[in-house]
């Protein structure tokens, strides 16, 4: 029965990794709209995650099968971890979202100059998909138009 759970525990982390292997696959230029950071993407977070996972699920797997304590005690330790990492990564989450606004703000101010086509196109794309304009509303488009009208 242990085994069984951390066979699924291990299958849902390889389910996570193709899923985030995917995305990171499929966003294609938007990684191009905030140069600040350039890992920080839903994709990379979930290769992340599911990496993490498949490891636990891998260790309690071996610790099962080996019936060894101390690998049947990795899974558990390895989640207190990983939560206590989350847990600081959304301390600074705000200070991040405010530099990734920021960065897209001035994204905006280069969409119309001659040499950023990737980050024209990454804009289109995005604003056509999501049905949205700028980076928090369409009042965004007023400054980076300041400049060129």
């Amino acid at each position: 029965m242990l085994f069984l759970f951390n066979l699924l525990f291990w299958l849902g982390g390889c389910g996570l990794l193709g899923v985030g292997v995917w995305l990171s696959v499929s966003q294609g230029s938007f990684a191009t709209l905030s140069p600040s950071f350039p890992s920080l993407s839903a994709a990379n977070l979930i290769i992340t995650l599911g990496t993490v996972v498949m490891v636990t699920g891998f260790l309690g797997c071996l610790g099962a099968i080996k019936e060894n304590k101390c690998l049947l005690l990795s899974p558990p330790r390895l989640s207190v971890a990983t939560c206590y990492i989350i847990h600081l990564s959304a301390s600074v989450s705000g200070q991040v979202s405010e530099n990734a606004r920021r960065d897209l703000k001035e994204g905006l101010v280069l969409y119309y100059t001659d040499n950023n086509a990737g980050l024209k196109d990454a804009w289109n794309t995005i604003q056509g998909e999501w049905r949205c304009c700028g980076v928090m509303n369409h009042n965004d488009w007023y400054t980076a138009l300041q400049d060129h009208v």
